[in-house]
């Protein structure tokens, strides 16, 4: 099993939808008193001990050949102040890739990701998380398309002024009117409408203006896990016809009902605790109640989901590594992608059809997005 699925992932890797590793460096470099500037540091050791999922020597290991890097900040960074925090974020992945230009490639379309893994290099994609990162400036999403980023995810935790998000108080009806045109820019953009992390009220009202395949960057099957960042069946069926992609998680909150519970019960426990003794109490509440059972066959459990529901040609992996402190067993970091792989083999996925889910999905995906720009 180990060298058929090698073989498979020398012909069809990984395009994985979205990883954090950009903000969890910027953190680290904050904490130690550094420049946002200097946040790109090597990746090309062995971060785990630092508590990383991702580096260099273990994006090879896992077959990885595209990542959407996530040029994310939080929430509540107001207004213009996100428009520059984000413009940071894309700096740091840019320095990234520059200094590592044997292995990474800034790719910003298809043609460009196939180029860079001919070149043997991985493909490095940007994608914003969440609309309030523009401060409701169409000027400043063609900017950010101008620098390389591809997709835009509509909301992240919070509604923005134009969307409503899976995790807040409904307030438009799921788009207002600039919503609409955003999704309608975008398109004429050929920058990918990315609908994780938003109502399903959103996720219907962009696929009814979107000219372009539905894309869900990190997002798994709400019939398997009754967490609202996940994609309910009715949209999934949407997916279907628009020849989109659900790039499955593996957030363990998002698999099981259990784990969903239990993550709920963690942020509660969290919003309570006093700032400045976070960590030590958020350890003490961790040993205190450890993660239920969830493991890469939960995941697997999810993938087929979304398959039997919108087919083999709609489903990719988007793993939100370094954006979620609790992992599956079996999936510690991005070396873990051929164990989700070999699981799948198991239950008689055939090459091709992992082939689809790792690699040619996503790129269809992508270039059907290039194709309606205007």
């Amino acid at each position: 099993m180990d060298e058929r699925i090698r073989r498979l992932l020398d012909a069809a890797p990984v395009v994985d939808g979205h990883n954090d590793l950009p903000w969890r460096l910027r953190r680290k470099a904050e904490a130690a008193g550094r420049t946002v500037s200097s946040a790109a540091e090597d990746i090309d050791r062995d971060l785990t001990p630092e508590g990383f999922h991702t580096d260099l020597l273990r994006l090879r290991a896992g077959g990885v050949g595209a990542q959407f890097w996530s040029v994310f900040v939080p929430c509540d960074v107001p207004g213009h102040e996100a428009v520059t925090a984000t413009l940071e974020q894309i700096d740091l992945v840019h320095r990234l890739v520059a200094r590592h230009p044997s292995d990474l490639a800034i790719a910003t379309t298809a043609d460009e990701v196939e180029k860079a893994r001919g070149e043997g290099r991985i493909a490095s994609l940007l994608g914003a998380e969440g609309g309030h990162c523009i401060a409701d400036s169409l000027g400043a999403l063609r900017a950010f398309h101008r620098l390389g980023v591809r997709y835009l995810t509509l909301t992240h935790n919070k509604n923005t002024a134009w969307a409503d998000s899976a995790t807040d108080e409904p307030a438009h009806g799921g788009l207002t009117e600039f919503g609409r045109e955003v999704v309608r820019e975008m398109n004429r953009l050929g920058m990918l409408v990315d609908l994780s992390h938003v109502a399903p009220a959103t996720m219907h009202a962009a696929l009814d203006v979107s000219t372009a395949p539905a894309f869900f960057s990190h997002s798994s099957a709400r019939a398997r896990c009754d967490h609202p960042r996940n994609v309910p069946d009715d949209v999934l069926r949407r997916v279907a016809q628009t020849q989109g992609v659900v790039m499955v998680t593996f957030v363990p909150g998002f698999l099981t009902e259990e784990c969903r519970v239990w993550m709920a019960e963690a942020i509660a426990a969290e919003a309570g605790m006093i700032p400045g003794v976070a960590d030590e109490a958020r350890d003490a509440w961790l040993r205190n109640h450890p993660r239920p059972p969830c493991d890469v066959a939960d995941v697997a459990d999810h993938v087929d989901h979304v398959r039997a529901v919108a087919g083999v040609d709609c489903v990719g992996l988007g793993g939100d590594f370094d954006g979620v402190g609790s992992l599956p067993d079996g999936l510690p970091d991005v070396a873990g992608y051929p164990t989700l792989l070999a699981e799948l083999a198991r239950r008689g996925w055939t090459d091709p059809e992992l082939a689809k889910l790792t690699w040619h999905n996503a790129l269809r995906v992508l270039r059907a997005a290039e194709a309606v720009a205007g």
